[in-house]
């Protein structure tokens, strides 16, 4: 009883995340030492990437990494962290209503706070339509509604990434989307990959709902954002794809090494360390 209790509060203070004067900024992270380092460095909430916990364990995205891989990892992840926890879960390798609810559950037993649910299929060139994404968003909220605990649905939309649509002709599509997933329950919207700031103020007044832009150089300056009512912020691969570099150039850097050479890593506390092991 004790840790449903402490979903829910988690889950009402993720709902809260969204909508403040600062956007909340959530690097997406793979693993449970991640969730502690976001943790630590002050972030009042961490979110997942499907990509890079797939990458992280040998599989490509695409719901490609077993089902029960990834509540295990989740579920590890909730429980080394104090902050609300908000996972990227695709489709939620359903193929079917059934399928969607059982899984949603199970996903929801992990202890998350959050889930990020897509609009495409990894396995379709083309988008779901409205009125199949929205019962399948009926069926998401209807799971949620029967666990007790508010999770927040961050309904993503895969016009500017999946369409070889005009640029006129996206945003009409992103709200026609946006407008419906609303009104079926969607606590947000993820537009992934938008820039264009026209288009971001216009879903943002036309919705009224917490919008997620995924942080890129392409985005307005941080000032512009916080303007207009961004209200998220997430590096989707971008900080596992940083992560890989850093690792890469440091191994690559070993392959040439001279006489001379001496490791120079950072220094980091035993007891930070040791907090991977709580």
């Amino acid at each position: 009883m004790e840790n449903k209790l402490s979903q829910i509060e988690k889950s009402k203070a993720f709902h809260q995340l969204h909508h403040q004067k600062q956007p909340l900024i959530l690097p997406n992270i793979w693993d449970p030492f991640g969730a502690i380092v976001l943790e630590k460095l002050g972030y009042p909430a961490v979110a997942t990437s499907s990509a890079a916990i797939a990458l992280a364990n040998g599989y490509p995205d695409g719901e490609k990494l077993p089902f029960d891989d990834l509540l295990k990892i989740l579920k590890r992840i909730v429980n080394v962290v104090k902050v609300p926890v908000s996972a990227d879960i695709e489709t939620a390798y359903a193929t079917n209503h059934e399928t969607l609810a059982e899984n949603i559950k199970k996903l929801i037993d992990t202890g998350i706070a959050g889930i990020n649910y897509e609009d495409s299929h990894h396995t379709q060139p083309d988008l779901l339509s409205i009125d199949e994404q929205c019962k399948n968003l009926e069926i998401i909220k209807e799971a949620i509604s029967k666990s007790g605990v508010d999770v927040f649905t961050n309904a993503r939309i895969d016009v500017y990434i999946k369409t070889q649509l005009s640029q006129g002709e996206k945003l009409a599509e992103a709200l026609k989307r946006g407008l419906a997933y609303k009104n079926t329950g969607a606590d947000g919207l993820y537009p992934i990959i938008l820039s264009n700031k026209r288009h971001i103020e216009t879903i943002i007044k036309e919705t009224q709902l917490p919008i997620n832009l995924t942080f890129t150089s392409h985005l307005p300056d941080m000032r512009t954002l916080k303007e207009i009512g961004v209200a998220r912020l997430s590096l989707a691969t971008g900080y596992f794809k940083n992560t890989v570099l850093s690792m890469h150039d440091t191994a690559q850097k070993l392959l040439q090494v001279e006489d001379s050479y001496r490791a120079d890593f950072p220094l980091i506390s035993p007891d930070f360390m040791k907090d991977i092991v709580k």
